[in-house]
């Protein structure tokens, strides 16, 4: 099962999430091309604050003293008799993703839906460190952003 919530840290947000919400809902109809697990339970906090929040993250957990659009954080947790279960935290930037936007001319929901995608990959253990797992992942993107009727962003 996936189990998630969203909360705002920011000003910017709060008319948005409702939408969000139906991003996330709709994306999740495709939980099996995002590779989540039927014998895992995944708890997702989605977190959509500014860039002042989200450069203290990166700085702290990526030694990286910048805002970022989006932060993915994932444990794991194994219980003996119980299922595998993952806690998520996704971060987003309202700020780095509207200078994002405008800067490459593109719709601010669709934006989203990508970003999403992206980050449940990495929940799901996908990573982008060599140009291989790069394309595997944007192969992924792409296809789920096709099923959304979203245009290829790459």
């Amino acid at each position: 099962m996936i189990f998630y919530i969203v909360s705002t840290q920011s000003n910017h947000w709060p008319r948005r999430v409702k939408t969000i919400n139906k991003i996330i809902r709709k994306i999740l109809n495709y939980k099996k091309d995002l590779k989540f697990l039927s014998n895992m339970n995944y708890y997702c906090n989605f977190i959509l604050a500014n860039d002042k929040f989200i450069k203290k993250l990166n700085y702290k957990y990526k030694q990286t003293n910048k805002p970022t659009d989006v932060l993915t954080f994932v444990s794991k947790v194994y219980r003996k008799n119980q299922k595998k279960q993952k806690y998520c935290d996704i971060v987003f930037s309202i700020d780095t993703i509207k200078k994002d936007v405008e800067k490459n001319n593109i719709d601010f929901y669709n934006h989203i839906s990508h970003l999403i995608i992206h980050s449940f990959l990495h929940i799901n253990d996908f990573v982008h460190n060599k140009i291989k797992d790069y394309l595997i992942m944007k192969k992924i993107e792409i296809k789920i952003l096709k099923k959304l009727k979203i245009e290829n962003p790459y």
